[in-house]
């Protein structure tokens, strides 16, 4: 019984630093464009 006096809010704690890392990724601009390059490496014109 002691021991979830420590794990729950170390889980609480975890579940928050997990949100703020997503939250910061959707507002950072990681995920708005996934398949350009993908893309780019098809479309690459490697000839002179």
């Amino acid at each position: 019984m002691e021991t979830l006096y420590l794990l729950v809010p170390l889980s609480l704690v975890l579940v928050v630093v997990i949100a703020g890392a997503l939250w910061w990724a959707l507002h950072a601009g990681q995920y708005d464009d996934l398949e350009r390059p993908a893309e780019s490496i098809l479309l690459d014109n490697d000839r002179p």
